[in-house]
């Protein structure tokens, strides 16, 4: 005689819901998120337990789904959204945005660039507020002269702009360049750190 099977339990979508809530509660991701609001525009940014590790403005990265798609590959599944975990990044953009902070005290997380890369964002933060450099200047800060297509290269690719100022480098012509948000936001960043009224 063949045993009767099983019920098979039903789940009321309310438990699932619930039980997904006490999860995101409850993890405890490798990287955590939030989608920002800026003068700017919305920003997403991540951090890991090291630190600040990808400001990406929204729109011009593909979109959110694009940027922690990213993420995800380079860094780790483990992703989740958790606001409150970027609320010093949010407080200290809002005082710079607000021309009421020179310099980010967030610790920067540098898992995605390349030891180059590296040296040439060191040589970008050391450009003070309010100042601009040339690519070459900032070639040779990271020990690299004659290295300003390369450094182009690596300012295009940085992770956390705005914390590390890539808007601050220019051509050595004094043209603005290129910026990984776009020109009017490059625009915008420099003229804030000049008091031009918004």
């Amino acid at each position: 005689m063949t045993p009767a099977p099983l019920p098979v339990p039903q789940t009321d979508p309310r438990d699932a819901a619930a039980a997904a809530a006490r999860f995101a509660a409850a993890a405890t991701p490798d990287v955590r998120y939030a989608i920002l609001d800026t003068p700017a525009g919305r920003i997403v940014g991540a951090a890991t337990a090291r630190g600040l590790v990808r400001l990406a403005y929204e729109d011009w990265n593909g979109g959110v789904d694009a940027i922690l798609e990213t993420l995800t590959e380079r860094l780790s599944p483990r992703i989740l959204e958790q606001p409150a975990a970027l609320d010093p990044v949010a407080r200290e953009l809002e005082e710079y945005f607000a021309g009421r902070r020179t310099a980010f005290d967030l610790p920067i997380d540098w898992a995605l660039v390349t030891p180059f890369a590296r040296r040439i964002l060191a040589a970008t933060a050391r450009i003070p507020y309010g100042a601009v450099a040339t690519y070459g200047d900032v070639a040779a800060g990271a020990g690299s002269p004659g290295g300003s297509r390369a450094a182009g290269n690596a300012l295009g690719s940085n992770p956390v702009p705005i914390v590390i100022p890539c808007h601050r480098v220019v051509r050595s012509g004094g043209a603005l360049g290129g910026y990984t948000g776009g020109v009017a936001r490059k625009e915008l960043l420099l003229g804030i750190e000049r008091g031009v009224p918004r």
